[in-house]
């Protein structure tokens, strides 16, 4: 019944009753938990090839520096995809958008596990970057569908599970690759990805699309993605013998798209990034913070399993794929519970303190590690370390966020420092195998302990400029 209807002739009976409003479906345990196993699965999947990037190194003869292109490729389009999975939920049914995200992740992780070399590999694990945007998609989901108090325990069972898929898929990755072949740590939970992807179709109810004003920000999503992929692409040609001129020539193409990508963001009704929260003190600061502690976390993340693969009659460990997931699984633990201690930190001492004391554990612990990598141990434990400190650092950055803003742009602010999160452990993991692929023995083609001491040192580094940074931090700041 239309509420603009013209007023009743005399002797019309109208019904004085409004419409009772009908609200959306509850769902119940079952939905939830094949939403949590969903991201279960998709977690394990986006964490396969950080123990197994040397044994693809090995078996597709590719450098360091296009190894990391393989680990990159996922993050690049989860960068994209984030901002605009959300956007896209609300205003085409987040069951909707997720069901379709889902088949592209499927799809990516069939190509990977069927690629008979890199080219079809990296265009599985672009394909694959699409399951990023599963978490906002479930936020909206549960939201819709449940109270709130529930709504909260159902997101925290997801984000839960889906860091848990980290664990898992960091320790089976090595097994399925040695014992079977490392297409079939693709295949495997690809298969559960696409049942659970039916199962969840089944369970959840249909959403109504939310109308909108505005349009989907695409080409900010194609500029930053093209910026994103040359810069990375021009690394590795770079490093391999490039012409002077023609790295200038990247340089200029990447410039010409980061600005185009700038100019666009801020003439757009609705950007995927709103680059006017970086106007406020307190954003722009922790943009950048954000930006540098996640760079030396995607530098760690690289150099360590390249380390420990390396032949053991030099300076390497020859370590087996499925022991270097046993020696990267404390560090996987420790920084999926980093993000609940990161956030405790930030209420109680305030973001400043967290984020000095993650900086500076970072900056002394890569500083000893430059000097002093002999043994398995002291990788271990580094990796751990670093993981601790970046979790802490970069929760209490996104918790101080949300509260220096108004409650109307906390999803704004917020949603800037995860894509920018995801951009420094990308640039992190690139400027790693740049750092090996320029320190390469021109006779073994392998790295010289040089590169990895220089790529330890430049992580301290990094950690030490982000200090100059939270300097800048107003003192005393509570979440």
């Amino acid at each position: 019944m239309s509420l603009c209807r013209p007023p009743p002739t005399k002797g019309t009976t109208v019904s004085t009753l409004a419409p009772p409003l009908v609200s959306p479906p509850r769902i119940g345990g079952p939905a939830i938990g094949a939403l949590g196993l969903l991201a279960l699965a998709l977690g394990t999947l986006q964490s396969v090839v950080e123990p197994a990037l040397p044994l693809l190194q090995a078996e597709l003869g590719v450098s360091p520096a296009e190894g990391a292109l393989v680990a990159n490729a996922l993050l690049v389009t989860g960068a994209v995809v984030t901002p605009v999975a959300g956007a896209l939920g609300d205003r085409y049914g987040g069951k909707r958008v997720l069901t379709r995200l889902m088949a592209v992740v499927s799809a990516g992780g069939l190509l990977a596990a069927l690629a008979p070399g890199l080219p079809l590999l990296l265009l599985g694990q672009v394909l694959q970057g699409a399951m990023v945007g599963v978490l906002p998609l479930s936020f909206i989901l549960v939201r819709k569908h449940l109270p709130p108090g529930a709504s909260q325990t159902a997101i925290g069972l997801v984000v839960a599970l889906f860091t848990g898929g980290g664990v898992v898929g960091t320790s089976t990755a090595g097994p399925l690759a040695e014992r079977l072949s490392w297409h079939w740590m693709f295949a495997l939970p690809t298969l559960a990805i696409a049942v659970l992807t039916c199962v969840v179709a089944r369970l959840l109810p249909h959403d109504p699309p939310t109308p909108s004003d505005h349009g989907i920000d695409w080409l900010g999503a194609v500029l930053l993605s093209g910026a994103l992929l040359t810069f990375m692409v021009g690394l590795v040609r770079a490093t391999n013998g490039l012409p002077p001129l023609a790295v200038g020539a990247f340089a200029l193409v990447v410039a010409a798209l980061a600005t185009a990508w700038v100019v666009v963001e801020r003439r757009a009704a609705a950007p995927m990034v709103d680059l006017r929260m970086l106007a406020l003190p307190a954003m722009w600061r922790s943009s950048v913070l954000t930006l540098l502690i996640c760079t030396t976390s995607g530098m760690v993340v690289f150099l360590l399993p390249q380390l420990f693969a390396l032949p053991a009659d030099g300076y390497g460990f020859g370590v087996r794929t499925t022991d270097i997931g046993l020696f990267l699984l404390p560090g996987a633990v420790v920084g999926a519970v980093s993000d609940s201690v990161g956030g405790i930190a930030a209420r109680r001492f305030g973001p400043r303190a967290a984020v000095v004391a993650g900086t500076l554990l970072t900056a002394a612990t890569m500083t000893v590690l430059a000097l002093l990598h002999t043994e398995v141990w002291q990788l271990v434990l580094a990796k751990a370390l670093t993981a601790l400190a970046a979790g802490v650092a970069t929760t209490a950055l996104l918790a101080g966020a949300a509260t220096t803003v108004g409650a109307e742009d906390t999803g704004i602010a917020t949603g800037l420092l995860v894509v920018t999160r995801v951009i420094g452990v990308a640039l992190g993991v690139q400027i790693g195998g740049a750092i090996l692929d320029a320190g390469a023995d021109p006779v073994t083609g392998l790295p010289a302990e040089a590169a990895f001491t220089t790529g330890f040192a430049v992580c301290g580094f990094v950690a030490a400029l982000a200090l100059l940074v939270v300097r800048h931090l107003k003192k005393g700041t509570r979440a």
